[in-house]
């Protein structure tokens, strides 16, 4: 959720087993929105099916919000870490965004509400943060917000009710977050391959060990109702120094295994800035003045590894597979439960599950997207 944007202890989660959970849902196009507000923004899009701030009766912001022209870049997708209730009732979608918003507002000290749009576990889509729906409904600007650090300008973030470590979302609330991804898309000229989970950019276990490995069937739907047909062989998190958590020592891992002296703490300090300003320089690369890990970089640093080797790059490996569930032992060596996990990773992404590790498996692994998933 928005409010563990600071670092938090991420919580020891087994693996997910996908089963039947809301799964019939899942391939089906998102026809059946969230009943209508009265008082949706108008304009070319139809934005009807979300609950505006006044619908839901929304404390005034406590300063004005801040619009941010022509960056919006990407989804963040979270979830609320609240109760998985059994309501789905429009008064539940209402209290729900109420208590969110005392929570950012009075607890966290923000201005408004974090996120800029929510979406509850019975389906309705409400507006978080004041002129994110009028923001949405021109397509040009996005409201300021305070979901992610590093990507509140660049990126909308959608909170989703529930905690989703060991279940995934009810079919009805999937239907709706692909519905207002869709939309997302198509208001911003955004692609499905431009849809993250929270903890791909931030120190948390936000959106949940469950729910992220949703994210290829989410993103194959929004695709397909997008009518995308053309996608980038790999869509890498770019991270930068804004940025912090687990992929940022996946980085680390893999600067040392370049020879770099770094830490390996998660935090993008400016001794790791540094390394992938002259790693950058002696690929030819452009030189990313924030240590941005571009394209380039990350396919320099992601080699390829397999059963049998050892390692900083096995332990960068090892450990983003932790952390996504994967009950592995983080030794560097790279051993045959690791090799069934980047199996697995690679089934999850439509990858051939060879278990090796080459640059496509390495951007699956680390939060990328590649364009064997909407095969």
């Amino acid at each position: 959720m928005a409010h563990l944007d600071r670092s938090v202890t991420r919580r020891t989660a087994l693996r997910a087993t996908l089963g039947a959970t809301a799964a019939a849902g899942f391939g089906l196009l998102p026809q059946l929105a969230a009943p209508a507000s009265a008082s949706a923004a108008t304009g070319g899009a139809d934005l009807s099916f979300i609950i505006d701030c006044a619908d839901w009766d929304a404390r005034p912001p406590s300063a004005p919000v801040s619009m941010r022209v022509g960056t919006t870049r990407k989804i963040i997708v979270h979830h609320t870490e609240f109760p998985n209730v059994t309501d789905y009732s429009r008064a539940q979608a209402v209290h729900l965004a109420q208590e969110i918003q005392n929570l950012h507002m009075d607890t966290d000290g923000w201005i408004d509400t974090g996120q800029h749009f929510t979406v509850s576990r019975g389906g309705y889509v409400l507006e978080g943060r004041h002129r994110s729906l009028e923001a949405l409904a021109a397509g040009t600007e996005q409201v300021q917000g305070a979901h992610c650090i590093g990507e509140n300008s660049q990126g909308i973030g959608i909170e989703n009710e529930g905690t989703y470590f060991t279940e995934t979302p009810p079919a009805i609330q999937f239907q709706s977050l692909i519905h207002l991804c869709v939309t997302i898309c198509q208001q911003y000229g955004l692609g499905a391959n431009n849809i993250f989970g929270h903890w791909d950019y931030n120190d948390t276990d936000c959106p949940g060990v469950a729910f992220y490995r949703e994210f290829p069937a989410l993103r194959r739907t929004v695709a397909r109702c997008l009518g995308q047909h053309t996608f980038p062989d790999r869509t890498w998190p770019d991270v930068y120094d804004g940025n912090a958590g687990p992929v940022i020592r996946v980085v680390q891992w893999l600067l040392l295994n370049q020879g770099y002296t770094v830490p390996t703490d998660g935090g993008f300090d400016p001794t790791t800035v540094a390394a992938i300003q002259d790693l950058q320089g002696k690929l030819g690369a452009v030189v990313a003045s924030d240590g941005t890990v571009t394209d380039p970089t990350w396919e320099a640093l992601g080699v390829p590894i397999r059963q049998g080797d050892s390692g900083n790059a096995v332990q960068a490996l090892q450990y983003i597979l932790i952390n996504k569930g994967y009950p592995l032992t983080q030794s560097g060596d790279f051993d045959h439960d690791t090799h069934k996990a980047v199996q697995d990773m690679q089934r999850l992404h439509s990858l051939e599950p060879n278990g090796k590790v080459d640059t496509d498996t390495w951007c699956a692994t680390v939060g990328g997207i590649v364009a064997n998933e909407f095969a």
